[in-house]
């Protein structure tokens, strides 16, 4: 019995040790949001939803089996809800937007730096940068109609702003063939 505690907690343990920590992860979402706002024309509700979206994205990665799994998918979902139709387009023809993460020889590998510059910003940090800790996890699309008290202000103005977008039966692109 003994044995078996101790090789459970060591699979845990090897498991857990490809996740990326959540200093790491809030570093790369906001090196990622931040290139995505400029490329994309972000609006300041806009940068605040994406710089969410990669956090929670990127703190669900454990490892290989992840970078393209269902976290990847709602990440894809969220975006296609928050950005304009032309944005999603763009943002799906970026590939290092659309598949910003890899995993090679055992760690991951961000594309995006393969594009910019390590240390050059285009914006500031989103005003949630401090105060969100990951875990929003909820498609926008799907649910638009939460509880808007569990949020901050920027979620509020990202949801008058998206209330307020003209709304339409399809995209164009992408294979959820329309808004969420």
């Amino acid at each position: 019995m003994k044995k078996m505690l101790l090789m459970a907690v060591m699979m845990v343990m090897t498991i857990s040790a490809n996740a990326m920590s959540y200093n790491a992860a809030r570093n790369e979402a906001l090196f990622l949001s931040d290139k995505m706002a400029y490329e994309l024309n972000l609006t300041a509700a806009q940068y605040e939803a994406v710089y969410e979206i990669n956090l929670d994205y990127l703190m669900s990665l454990n490892g290989h089996g992840d970078v393209f799994g269902i976290w990847w998918d709602r990440r894809n979902a969220d975006l296609r809800y928050v950005l304009d139709s032309w944005q999603y387009d763009r943002y799906v023809a970026l590939s290092h937007f659309y598949r910003p993460v890899a995993w090679k020889a055992g760690g991951w590998t961000f594309a995006v730096y393969a594009h910019y510059n390590r240390g050059h910003f285009y914006k500031a940090r989103p005003t949630v940068f401090e105060t969100y800790k990951g875990g929003h996890r909820s498609n926008y699309g799907r649910s638009h109609g939460h509880n808007m008290s569990n949020h901050n202000n920027a979620h509020r103005a990202l949801h008058r702003e998206i209330a307020q977008k003209p709304r339409s039966n399809s995209s164009g692109s992408g294979h959820f063939g329309g808004r969420r």
